[in-house]
């Protein structure tokens, strides 16, 4: 939300004089007002003070602007796709899936088995 010169009056005991925007999560909105767990705040003269999701009661009138972030559907399955196809590189390059190979089931030369005494 985009504090407005009523705003910044209105809320600077609660929030600080020089308070610019507040972004958070919305709980509530009615026609009259918005109630907000503040996650931050932005100052006109730049810095952010940051907050612990304190529910803080906005009147309408005091925001000039409002803003909303979502997130963005082919992003986040391109960033799944590209996950899954490095799971399945490193995975298969340490052969790491469990299906073996079949090889010579001779003891090598310096195995235990080597040295043990054979029955004839």
């Amino acid at each position: 939300m985009e504090v407005n010169d009523l705003g910044r009056l209105a809320l600077g005991g609660q929030m600080g004089p020089e308070i610019q925007q507040i972004e958070g999560r919305l709980l509530s909105k009615s026609p009259e007002q918005y109630e907000v767990s503040v996650k931050s705040v932005k100052l006109i003269r730049g810095g952010n003070q940051i907050w612990n999701g304190e529910r803080v009661t906005v009147k309408r009138e005091y925001i000039s602007q409002t803003f909303e972030r979502q997130f963005s559907k082919s992003q986040t399955i391109a960033l799944s796709a590209v996950f899954v196809a490095s799971v399945y590189v490193v995975v298969s390059k340490l052969g790491l899936v469990g299906f073996g190979k079949e090889g010579d089931t001779t003891a090598p030369p310096n195995s235990v088995e080597a040295f043990r005494p054979r029955r004839p």
